[in-house]
């Protein structure tokens, strides 16, 4: 499958993209690889995103994940 959305890595490991006009921090570990259609997932806050016709989409904002160390 190959991705419309620009989509990179840092050297610390977060995955970012230009959704629209924006620059999104789609996540860290929780980012499914290889990305494929369907995929989805919630970034540490809150941020949920899928994959739907080749485009990763932001799709709702819910209270960002309990973390229980």
């Amino acid at each position: 499958m190959a991705l419309k959305s620009r989509l990179w890595m840092t050297g610390s490991l977060e995955w970012f993209a230009i959704l629209g006009d924006e620059e999104v921090f789609l996540g860290r570990r929780e980012v499914p690889t290889p990305l494929e259609e369907g995929d989805f997932w919630t970034n540490d806050y809150g941020d949920m995103f899928r994959v739907e016709d080749d485009e990763i989409r932001h799709v709702g904002k819910v209270e960002p994940p309990q973390k229980y160390w």
